[in-house]
């Protein structure tokens, strides 16, 4: 094959584009830490506008960096509004906290992106009856009381404790056996739940007297009007979410998949577009998402057209093209 045919140029461009999408995938890892490196925001629950959508936040139809950070590293929202708290003032993604990417109960599904807005930890802990199965009933598992944590560590560096009473960091919940925190500025830092106050439901979110399975983090989207993705025994009239084997508990670190870094705003529509009947589809996309990416697409197709004849006369009136010129035809008649 000759160096114009056109089956070797394209196998060349080809190459050179698979090429430069490896590197950028590998550049993505290596500032991530994880692969896949991004992931696809499919639903509506942390848009902050659900119609115009917003730079800054979390949109369906965005790619967002997956960070593979340490689950002690995880700032809640209680810590990062809590004033005094070394963790004050920070903030992801339109709000305080980090928003976490996470198995709904360690199990396969589709990962649910949702804000952390507070951790509940172990304070008082007993061993629990390590003769029994790991499918016994708590009474079994804790005879003499508590919640039994199948992955917390006991003080004898053992799995599995029975935990008696609860702290809340960033809150002043301390040793408690149930966890009550109003998120109304006193309390621990104003969460709005964007609804009006009425018949005992208040504006701002509120954890009433909450039992937690085991230790963990409790979160929400954005959008959700506080209703907690670990349901309506953390919070009063919470749907939560569901997985196979129920509604989600509070996020342990096995169930962690990442943190999310920076966006990449509407280009992950295309691939919502082409999603199967079995997802979401463009359903959740914010209408200013579509004329965006179409703006986009169509600058990249006509930019280039545009471009070429202004490149051509600038190059054209240059001395060096008229040389180059004088010298392609020399070589053609030396050829001849």
């Amino acid at each position: 094959m000759s160096d114009s045919d056109p089956l070797k140029t394209l196998f060349r461009e080809l190459l050179l584009a698979v090429g430069m999408i490896g590197l950028l995938i590998l550049a993505l890892y290596a500032h991530t830490g994880s692969m896949p490196p991004l992931v696809v925001v499919e639903s509506s629950s942390m848009v902050h506008d659900l119609e115009n959508g917003e730079v800054g936040s979390i949109d369906a139809g965005d790619l967002v960096l997956v960070h593979n950070q340490d689950y002690d590293t995880i700032v809640t929202f209680a810590e990062a509004t809590e004033v005094g708290n070394s963790k004050y003032g920070y903030s992801q993604h339109g709000l305080e906290g980090d928003v976490i990417i996470y198995k709904k109960n360690g199990e396969e599904g589709t990962p649910i992106i949702h804000r952390a807005i507070m951790e509940v930890i172990p304070n008082q802990i007993i061993s629990p009856n390590r003769s029994v199965s790991s499918n016994a009933t708590l009474s079994e598992h804790c005879p003499d009381g508590g919640t039994y944590d199948s992955e917390s560590f006991d003080q004898d560096g053992k799995i599995g404790v029975c935990v008696l009473t609860w702290d809340v960091p960033g809150t002043d919940v301390k040793d408690v056996e149930t966890v009550t925190v109003n998120f109304d500025g006193i309390q621990a830092g104003y969460y709005d739940c964007d609804r009006p106050a009425h018949a005992n439901v208040e504006s701002y979110l509120v954890v009433w007297q909450w039992q937690p399975q085991h230790a963990g983090i409790l979160t929400l989207g954005d959008a959700n009007k506080c209703s907690v993705d670990q349901g309506s025994k953390a919070v009063p009239g919470s749907s939560g979410v569901h997985s196979a084997s129920g509604v989600v508990g509070p996020i342990r670190s096995s169930w962690l998949i990442g943190v999310a870094g920076g966006e990449i705003p509407w280009l992950g529509t295309v691939k919502l577009m082409v999603s199967g009947s079995d997802t979401p589809g463009t359903s959740h996309v914010p209408t200013s998402s579509f004329l965006i990416l179409f703006a986009l697409i169509a600058s990249v197709l006509v930019l280039p057209m545009l471009a070429e004849p202004l490149i051509r006369r600038f190059v054209s009136g240059a001395p060096e093209f008229e040389q180059a010129l004088i010298e392609q035809g020399k070589q053609y008649y030396e050829a001849e």
